[in-house]
C-alpha cells in the first residue's frame, strides 16, 4: 500500500479520532486489503481549460468559483475495521464533484459529505483515485442544481516562498464551520516520506508546497488559499499512526493545485492508467504482511527480494476465504507475474476490476506451490 501524509481522523469504538491512511484494504502491509477502483461518474459541467505557464500539468478549473469557499466536511465509515474517519474536500463544480486526498476515502465502506456553507449533507461515492499522488474525486449524490458553489482556483505555478496562505478544513474531524490556519509558504518543491506505523510501509511524495500554517489531522483534502482567496494547494498532514519524515520541516504540506486538478480531470474523463483508477475497486480479501526471504523461497514464482506477501488472515466470505487460502501462505505470483512484496501484489490487483478472474499462486505453510483461479469481489477504495 502507499501510505501518504495525513490520514484523517480514525475512530474506534465510537469516538472520532484521526483517520489516517487506512491501509485497511491496501496490501502494502500488515493489514491491507486487496482492492481496485471506484465508480465512474458522468462528465462534469462548467470546466474550462486554463494554461499553467509554470506548471507541467494540463490545468482545468471550474468557472465561477467562490473565493475562500467551496468546502465540504467528509466523514467515512471503515466497515472492515469498525472505525470512522473524517477529512475535508474541495467542491469542483455544481454537479457535485469534490476533490480530496486519497487517504481520506481509503478503505471507506460509506462516505458522507456536508457542505460547510449550507450545512446540507450528501451521501457520496468514489469516482476515481490516484493513491501514489494522494488524490481522489468523489461525487455527491443528488447534489445537482441544489446550490453548490465550487471553489475558485489559482495557479500553483505562481506560488512563491513567503506568500501569505490560509488553510481551511475539518481540523480534528469535529465538523461544523471550517477551521482556519494562517501562515506563509516556507518552501516549494518539497519531498516527504510518509510512513504507516501499522505496517512500516512508506511512500515518497514530492513537489509539495511547505507552509508554516498549522495544518492538522482532519484538514486533509482541504484547500490552501492564497491572499486572493484562490485555492493553490490541497492540504495534507500527519496524524495518528502516520508520520511524515522531513528534517527541519514546517507545520504542513500541500499538493500543488495544478497537479491535483490535472489528475482530477483525468479521473472525471474516465482515463484509466497504471496510477489512476476508475470504477469499482476489486478485492481479493486477504490481510497480508511482508514475507521474509526464507518464507518466500523454495521454487515458487516471486520468492525473492522480500519473499512475497504473507497471508495474515482472510476476510469472511471473501474470494480468498472461499478459495481456502491458508493463513501463513505466501502469495508469490498473480497471473504469472512475480509478487515480491505486499505492495507489488496491491499494484497488480489494481490493474483489475471486480468480476475479473485471476490466477493466484501461493506457497502453503508446508511448502507446497499452489495455483488457483479466483474471481475478484468488489471492495472499498484503496
Amino acid at each position: 500500500m502507499h501510505p501518504v501524509p495525513d490520514r484523517d481522523v480514525p475512530e474506534s469504538g465510537g469516538s472520532r479520532s484521526a483517520a489516517g491512511w487506512l491501509v485497511l484494504l491496501a496490501l502494502a502491509g500488515l493489514a491491507a486489503f486487496l482492492l481496485i477502483r471506484p465508480i465512474l461518474a458522468g462528465p462534469a459541467s462548467g470546466l474550462s481549460a486554463v494554461g499553467g505557464s509554470s506548471s507541467p500539468f494540463a490545468v482545468h478549473r471550474p468557472v465561477g468559483g467562490v473565493r475562500g469557499g467551496g468546502i465540504v466536511n467528509v466523514d467515512t465509515e471503515l466497515g472492515y475495521r469498525g472505525t470512522l474517519a473524517a477529512g475535508t474536500g474541495i467542491i469542483l463544480d455544481r454537479t457535485g464533484l469534490v476533490l480530496t486526498n486519497n487517504h481520506v476515502i481509503q478503505g471507506a465502506t460509506s462516505i458522507k459529505a456536508t457542505d460547510t456553507r449550507t450545512r446540507k449533507s450528501y451521501t457520496a461515492r468514489v469516482v476515481g483515485y490516484d493513491k501514489s499522488n494522494d488524490v481522489a474525486v468523489i461525487r455527491l449524490s443528488g447534489a445537482k442544481d441544489v446550490g453548490l458553489k465550487p471553489a475558485a482556483f489559482g495557479d500553483s505555478g505562481k506560488v512563491a516562498e513567503g506568500d501569505a496562505v490560509t488553510a481551511k478544513g475539518n481540523a480534528g474531524g469535529k465538523g461544523g464551520a471550517p477551521k482556519v490556519a494562517h501562515g506563509k509558504v516556507t518552501a516549494l518543491d518539497q519531498a516527504v516520506v510518509a510512513k504507516d506505523d501499522s505496517d512500516g510501509s512508506s511512500e515518497k511524495l514530492s513537489g509539495l508546497i511547505e507552509t508554516d500554517a498549522a495544518i492538522k489531522p482532519g484538514d486533509s483534502g482541504g484547500p490552501l488559499f492564497n491572499a486572493s482567496g484562490e485555492v493553490v494547494g490541497m492540504d495534507t498532514a500527519a496524524s495518528a499512526g502516520f508520520t511524515m519524515a522531513k528534517k527541519d520541516s514546517g507545520r504542513g504540506f500541500a499538493i500543488p493545485i495544478n497537479r491535483a486538478l490535472a489528475i482530477a480531470e483525468q479521473i472525471r474523463s474516465g482515463q484509466d492508467s497504471p496510477k489512476v483508477h476508475i470504477g469499482q475497486t476489486a478485492m481479493l480479501g486477504v490481510q497480508v504482511r511482508a514475507a521474509d526471504a526464507a518464507q518466500g523461497a523454495g521454487g515458487g514464482q516471486g520468492g525473492r527480494q522480500g519473499g512475497g506477501a504473507l497471508v495474515a488472515s482472510t476476510l469472511p466470505d471473501s474470494p480468498a476465504e472461499r478459495l481456502n487460502v491458508p493463513v501463513d501462505a505466501v502469495i508469490t505470483a498473480l497471473d504469472g507475474t512475480p509478487v515480491d512484496s505486499p505492495t507489488t501484489l496491491t499494484d497488480l490487483l489494481l490493474l483489475h476490476h471486480p468480476g475479473d478472474t485471476v490466477a493466484l499462486t501461493y506457497r502453503t505453510p508446508g511448502g507446497q506451490a499452489v495455483t488457483q483461479r479466483v474471481e475478484l469481489a468488489s471492495g472499498p477504495p484503496q
